[in-house]
């Protein structure tokens, strides 16, 4: 965070102001567009998520350069189960396999990996290569690298007060000392701070039960591309202006 002091001379009147400039902890993206990519190119609907995963590796990067310390990608939410099972049976290989494929440049970089969702809902197949690369880099910290996975943010609330409300039947918390911050370290992403900049592509302009809590404050940007079509080009413009934005939090 830096500040930025203006003198201003308005009407007669002298003005001193000081504008908060926040630079970027968490980046989070709704990578949204994979399926029409395709669809507009005339190739298989598996073709559009690989695409997508280089997206991925572009959005990585560009964290790397600006040092943003959090980076969460929603890959993929409690409502695509509604998808097709052959569909599903490809995103549900893919995930390792785009795992092991980029696990050596998650070692170099000191990448941590976690996996953020509804973990009874994890598929048994892609389990054991979460858990392995999960653990495998639980010590590092130049980057946190988050997938929301068989994520949504409402179930993510409805599981925190679940958990809560047992914590108070069972004595361990009383009501009068519940606040957000107590919530907060119910949730599944009680680690990660609140996004700053919330990009979603496709030119779609909604959340779709994304970080539904932890959005409250967030920017948002909507780019009218699919996921597929994002470089790092475009996601640097992004950071870039977000870096211009005077937030003020209701101040």
């Amino acid at each position: 965070m830096f500040v930025v002091r203006l003198k201003l001379n308005l009407w007669g009147y002298a003005l001193d102001l000081e504008l908060e400039k926040v630079g970027m902890q968490h980046l989070a993206i709704i990578p949204d567009g994979n399926r029409r990519w395709a669809t507009q190119n005339k190739l298989k609907t598996i073709l559009g998520h690989q695409m997508g995963g280089k997206a991925v590796k572009a959005a990585i990067s560009v964290c790397l350069k600006n040092k943003i310390k959090f980076l969460s990608i929603y890959i993929f939410s409690l409502e695509n189960f509604n998808r097709s099972d052959l569909e599903k049976k490809y995103l549900f290989k893919m995930i390792p396999d785009q795992i092991n494929e980029n696990r050596t440049n998650l070692l170099q970089n000191h990448i941590r990996v976690n996996f953020i969702g509804d973990k009874s809902m994890f598929p048994s197949a892609t389990l054991s290569v979460i858990n392995s690369i999960e653990e495998e880099t639980k010590n590092f910290d130049t980057l946190i690298l988050n997938f929301l996975f068989c994520y949504g943010g409402r179930q993510e609330i409805m599981a925190a007060v679940k958990d809560l409300s047992q914590d108070v039947v069972n004595g361990v918390i009383s009501v009068d000392k519940i606040n957000e911050s107590v919530l907060r370290d119910y949730l599944w992403s009680s680690f990660l701070p609140d996004p700053d900049l919330i990009i979603r592509t496709s030119g779609i302009s909604r959340l779709s039960n994304f970080f539904t809590f932890q959005a409250a404050y967030s920017e948002l940007m909507f780019l009218n591309r699919f996921w597929p079509d994002v470089n790092e080009e475009c996601l640097q413009k992004c950071i870039d202006d977000y870096t211009a934005i005077s937030r003020n939090f209701g101040k």
